[in-house]
């Protein structure tokens, strides 16, 4: 039996804010596992992603809300017979915490390592090709041959500094998801659209692949309907789309 591969297409800002900061921690962690300099110019270049987008907005406040719509949204299953109440109660009081624990903050989520000298000048160089050179930067290649171990210590550090972020949206994003099962579906000639009920607070489209087939699913649309086309990829042109039915698994996610 073959993988599926997932592919997720978000139907508002707030839920593309959480899966790109959902990447870039996920791969923030794994540069956290090497031990060279290229390891920690990666780790830095992520971390500095991730700054960006809390800068952008008072992502704070938007995670907050959403903490609190969740918890208005389960709360209301308190008293449904079919729903596990020990688990419930579970998810109720972590986000109970994280709300709490957020508001507990001082200031923009971030604003700490934004202040930092060494990462500012870091950023400041990247914005040019090839910027952070070791001539362009001798602090930077000086911290880059320190010990590995040092270096890591440091990155952690930096991590822990943004672990309440990295929980709400780990914990936000696996809510939605788990509120739809897959249904199995089939792409005509490699296209497929289908209207979505505008009184629902659908969140998330995912389109699940069997990894065997040659394509690669592309997603569009918004919150009242999505269109899915099934391309099989070209590196040296254009991607042309399948000819024949393609079957796939598909999750719309309200919450």
């Amino acid at each position: 039996m073959h993988p599926f591969v997932v592919y997720e297409h978000p139907l508002n800002e707030r839920m593309r804010n959480l899966l790109r900061l959902e990447f870039l921690f996920r791969q923030a962690q794994h540069c956290q596992s090497g031990t060279t300099a290229w390891d920690s110019r990666l780790f830095i270049v992520t971390l500095l992603d991730i700054l960006a987008i809390l800068s952008r907005s008072d992502l704070k406040t938007e995670l907050i809300k959403e903490l609190e719509r969740h918890l208005s949204t389960l709360g209301r299953l308190n008293e449904s017979p079919d729903v596990d109440q020990q688990q419930l109660a579970t998810i109720l009081k972590h986000l109970e915490q994280l709300r709490g624990a957020l508001h507990g903050t001082n200031g923009p989520l971030g604003q700490d390592l934004r202040n930092s000298e060494f990462l500012n000048g870091v950023r400041q160089r990247s914005t040019i090709p090839g910027g952070t050179c070791d001539f362009d930067l001798p602090a930077y290649h000086c911290w880059l041959n320190r010990p590995a171990d040092t270096r890591r210590e440091i990155q952690q550090a930096w991590l822990d500094s943004l672990r309440l972020t990295r929980q709400a949206v780990e914990l936000l994003l696996k809510l939605v998801r788990n509120t739809a099962g897959p249904s199995h579906e089939v792409a005509t000639a490699g296209g497929f659209q289908r209207n979505l009920d505008a009184d629902l607070p659908f969140q998330l489209i995912r389109v699940a692949i069997d990894s065997a087939l040659p394509y690669y699913a592309e997603i569009s649309g918004g919150k009242h309907r999505f269109t899915i086309r099934f391309l099989n990829p070209n590196e040296g042109g254009r991607p042309q789309q399948a000819t024949g039915d393609v079957p796939f698994r598909l999750s719309c996610c309200a919450l």
